[in-house]
């Protein structure tokens, strides 16, 4: 796909979200995309790799999440198990304001990502090597973040435990899921009360014209965290909070 091609396809599906780029943005996407692609012949990095599948599966489906970011000087946001760079590295690209922090357990995605910010000439962003269990424990991540973020990584009572630690108080989670939730969020509460969070807000929709479901569930962190949470690696997925 050349690059007019591209900038209309991008351009067609950002209008319906209201979001309209400048060339320079709509030219970082172009390069991401291209990056994706190339390493992808040699890095297991996505199944997605039609570029108006990219466009819309990756790209917009990521700029979905910024209605519920609020438009404030440097918010910090962390992208916990950020894969490809999605959500975080399209937000950072359309709002240049935000603070990104990539995490991921998977040192050749961070290669990836590192090459992708470097490429694009991307400000405020970085990544960390690292599972979330560990990082959720560590001082210098704890709790440090106005918003965590993530895709489809886990049940939302394993992703609980992942994505709240990283929360300031007064903060959000931000969980990214397709259809059919309704059994996650009723097994989540338990879980959503122990580690500090209060559901405030899910919003089940279609991706643009499509008939593809999408869903994003919104935590406020209303209490700390206990300090016990995230347990060690593992543990959440085996012994839920349920």
């Amino acid at each position: 796909m050349n690059f007019t091609e591209f900038k209309n396809e991008l351009n067609l599906g950002l209008e319906k979200l209201n979001i309209f780029l400048e060339e320079e943005q709509i030219n970082q996407f172009y390069k991401y995309m291209n990056i994706l692609i190339e390493w992808n012949k040699n890095i297991n990095l996505t199944a997605i790799t039609d570029p108006k599948e990219v466009i819309l599966k990756h790209f917009i489906d990521s700029i979905y999440v910024l209605k519920n970011i609020e438009i404030s000087s440097n918010s910090s946001v962390i992208d916990i198990g950020t894969g490809a760079g999605f959500p975080g590295i399209p937000l950072k690209i359309v709002r240049k304001d935000l603070n990104v922090t990539l995490l991921d357990s998977l040192n050749k995605r961070i290669m990836f990502l590192d090459n992708v910010i470097n490429n694009l000439g991307l400000k405020d962003i970085s990544t960390i090597h690292g599972r979330a269990e560990e990082m959720g424990k560590n001082k210098k991540y704890r709790e440090m973040f106005d918003y965590a973020i993530s895709r489809a990584v886990a049940n939302l009572t394993v992703l609980s435990e992942y994505m709240i630690p990283f929360v300031k108080l007064g903060g959000k989670s931000i969980c990214m899921k397709g259809g059919n939730i309704k059994e996650e969020l009723e097994n989540s509460q338990k879980a959503l009360g122990i580690l500090g969070g209060n559901l405030i807000h899910v919003e089940e929709f279609n991706l643009l014209d499509t008939d593809i479901k999408r869903s994003l569930i919104i935590i406020e962190k209303c209490k700390i965290t206990p300090i016990k949470y995230p347990r060690k690696p593992g543990t959440p997925v085996k012994e839920p909070l349920i």
